[in-house]
């Protein structure tokens, strides 16, 4: 038989959907901000929350367990450094991140991962009738947390970005499924001598007002589809997490949309993980974790340089350098137009 910390790290990862639901219940009901900065009783969390007062201590007890707080004496409870990043009323919170990731838009088709393995398809349509984006225009509100979440999981990626590549040679970065301009925003406060280009779909760029705010009036805002074409003009273009949505053929269309536009001493950024050759324990598990959630969600993939390198030379690109972006796992992969 096993020892029991080779069984205990198994079991834990069977409770992980559990750990997630609770994580979610605490989001949805309000309890981080109902602990925003202060400690208090499971029976103060409920009146808050309009819950009962047992089955919220119950919860709280889980969350505690989970190290998202801390009891900090009898059935008194409080937010870790972790728990805070559930607030929806904090800089950097992950809130909308959190909801939209354990809703069942997301978990959904994964209960059918061992059918999107063995035939190689996505499944969320055999779950909701419709592929994933199409599910999200249909509902606003849904889109809405999307897009935040899209937003947060993006923060720190945009933190970083903007010093860690020479923008300064260039004149105009386009965004091609920027959604709310929260990357280009930041591109554009640290650069102030370029313009930006802002494209998505109506929807995906639905409160990109707000976030760009004072550099509005440096962004081009362009509403259409990237695989009927992106807009013209810029010297930089940007894809940020929207390859790995897509399978090599739709990502070719893409990359061909941008291939036609760049001028010849332009670039083509993409920003994304990049899966090493052989997993290594280097490797953070959720990049392996999101290549599953394209398979069964979108039909997209993660991708090794190889990948990349490969997908570029198929659109008339050359990977010609890759830059990291600590602490987050994402990279810069650069590649120039291929001159004919």
């Amino acid at each position: 038989m096993a020892d029991p910390e080779t069984r205990g790290a198994l079991v834990h990862l069977v409770f992980g959907t559990m750990a997630a639901q609770a994580v979610r219940a605490a989001v949805r009901l309000g309890v981080p901000n109902a602990l925003a900065g202060r400690e208090r009783t499971a029976p103060e969390v409920a009146a808050d929350c309009a819950t009962d007062p047992d089955a919220t201590r119950r919860l709280l007890r889980a969350l505690a367990a989970l190290d998202l707080l801390t009891e900090t004496g009898p059935d008194t409870f409080a937010l870790t450094p972790a728990g805070a990043l559930l607030r929806s009323d904090q800089p950097g919170s992950l809130h909308a991140f959190a909801e939209m990731f354990t809703d069942e838009t997301i978990t959904g088709a994964w209960q059918r991962l061992d059918h999107a393995v063995r035939t190689g398809n996505t499944t969320f349509a055999d779950v909701f009738g419709t592929d994933f984006f199409a599910h999200l225009k249909s509902r606003p509100e849904l889109s809405a947390t999307f897009n935040a979440s899209m937003s947060q999981g993006t923060a720190l990626v945009a933190e970083t970005l903007p010093a860690r590549y020479p923008f300064e040679r260039f004149h105009t970065v386009a965004d091609i499924g920027g959604g709310d301009g929260t990357l280009l925003a930041a591109i554009l406060r640290a650069h102030p001598h370029l313009r930006g280009i802002l494209y998505d779909t109506e929807e995906g760029q639905a409160e990109a007002g707000a976030t760009l705010g004072p550099v509005a009036d440096r962004v081009d805002r362009a509403t259409g589809d990237f695989f009927t074409g992106v807009p013209a003009g810029a010297d930089v273009y940007l894809l940020k997490s929207v390859i790995h949505d897509w399978p090599d053929d739709a990502c070719a269309t893409i990359l061909d949309h941008c291939r036609r536009v760049v001028p010849a001493d332009g670039r083509l950024l993409i920003v994304e993980p990049i899966l090493p050759d052989v997993v290594d324990e280097a490797a953070p598990p959720v990049m392996y974790l999101s290549d599953l959630n394209m398979l069964v969600n979108l039909g997209g993939r993660e991708r090794t340089r190889a990948d990349f390198d490969a997908l570029c030379r198929r659109c008339g690109f050359a990977l010609t350098d890759v830059v990291d972006l600590p602490p987050a796992a994402f990279r810069i992969i650069e590649a120039t137009p291929v001159q004919q």
